[in-house]
């Protein structure tokens, strides 16, 4: 159950977004290759390469970079809204694993056949692990079951699920935290939104790593650049939080 969090030196890992910002696809490599530098840097134990601003294209060429860059961290990749694509980059480039925005509850009843069909599939194929969201931010939710009953099927499908709340950067909620772990015992769990250096101690106990994309902008949204600063504050309080576990 735990294989996912091997691929990590540490415990509680976290992992920073690169969202392939950028006016063309020269500026949009070079800030990338840049905030993997600065993340390398002050202890970010992996990245995860998302096409949020940037296109399929763009992660593609981010990924060429770093499969051939010998960085010595751990990487993965997320192809949002196209989650067949995200299997091909994971293969072709030799990701750690990739993250999924939802692998349960999204699609209407009739299709959750397809879903798991799908997931049968490909899981067969491509060895890198899976983060899977369940009832994750903007991601419908057309269950027919409770959350406990999902995160059941959730299991069969990933190697970690991720949590958060509504939106990018908002705060994901203790009591969304419990109930996730209450419903998947000790099943990696990745809490997906809302990590700053203040609730470090009270998530990261409850969780078994994070994803941190807007805290480490300049200005704490998505669309900021990286900040030497801000990774270098919020990873001073996770290492100060690993040498309490």
């Amino acid at each position: 159950m735990n294989q996912f969090l091997s691929c990590f030196k540490v415990a509680k890992p976290v992992i920073g977004v690169i969202h392939t910002k950028g006016t063309d696809d020269a500026d949009m490599l070079r800030r990338a290759k840049e905030e993997i530098r600065i993340y390398k840097e002050n202890g970010v134990d992996s990245f995860l390469v998302e096409t949020y601003f940037g296109t399929y294209y763009q992660v593609e060429k981010v990924l060429d970079y770093v499969a051939g860059a010998d960085l010595g961290m751990p990487y993965g990749v997320n192809c949002l809204n196209v989650d067949a694509m995200g299997f091909e980059l994971a293969m072709k480039f030799d990701c750690d694993y990739l993250q999924l925005d939802s692998v349960v509850g999204h699609v209407k009843p009739r299709d959750e056949d397809s879903l798991d069909a799908f997931f049968k599939l490909y899981r067969e194929r491509c060895k890198a692990y899976v983060i899977g969201g369940v009832r994750f931010k903007y991601q419908p939710v057309l269950s027919d079951r409770t959350v406990e009953e999902d995160l059941k099927i959730a299991m069969t499908r990933c190697d970690a699920i991720c949590v958060t709340q509504d939106a990018t950067g908002q705060e994901t909620s203790t009591d969304k935290i419990v109930q996730f772990r209450n419903g998947i015992g000790d099943f990696p769990l990745i809490i997906g939104a809302g990590l700053t250096p203040q609730n470090v101690a009270e998530k990261l106990a409850l969780g078994d790593g994070a994803i941190v994309g807007s805290f480490f902008k300049d200005n704490y949204q998505d669309n900021g650049d990286v900040c030497p600063a801000h990774v270098a504050e919020m990873m001073d309080a996770v290492r100060r939080f690993r040498e309490k576990l």
